[in-house]
């Protein structure tokens, strides 16, 4: 992304077409997921294929992929380049087993919550969050009982 582009997008155009607050962007670019240069008039300026490569960051993180995840993956695409259509099948393929833990351990946390829910009263014994006189300390740290049932099988 060394060479500037014949066409220049402001951030106000990308964060408008993106769907996202200039404070993103600037916040994006100090995370190293997306690159500007400067004009003449020490403007930011994006390549239009950052069109693209934030639709890619919001549709990663909309997946609960988080933004060291995502920057470690764009790290693997040849000179830092846009993710293109072959490039995202092979990154979602890289997360699909983590999104199916992750599924699996909200079905489980919404499945062990529903006596708590009925109830109310976060007092039952088999409820995965009560923990009285904090016996379950030496099994670990949080919520022990909620973590020991969401444990990927």
């Amino acid at each position: 992304m060394n060479q500037r582009p014949k066409q220049a997008l402001s951030i106000g155009f990308v964060a408008k077409r993106c769907g996202v607050k200039v404070s993103t962007l600037h916040f994006y670019e100090t995370k190293g997921l997306i690159n500007s240069w400067r004009n003449q008039r020490n403007q930011r300026r994006y390549h239009p294929d950052v069109l693209r490569r934030v639709s890619v960051i919001k549709a990663a993180q909309a997946m609960g992929i988080s933004l060291a995840e995502i920057k470690q993956a764009f790290a693997k695409l040849p000179e830092q380049r846009t993710p293109n259509k072959t490039d995202w099948q092979a990154l979602s393929q890289q997360w699909h087993q983590g999104l199916n833990q992750r599924i699996k351990q909200l079905e489980n946390l919404r499945d062990s919550l529903t006596g708590c829910i009925g109830c109310g009263c976060l007092s039952m014994k088999s409820c995965p969050l009560y923990n009285p006189e904090d016996s379950l300390a030496s099994e670990g740290q949080g919520p022990v009982i909620l973590n020991r049932n969401n444990q990927p099988s």
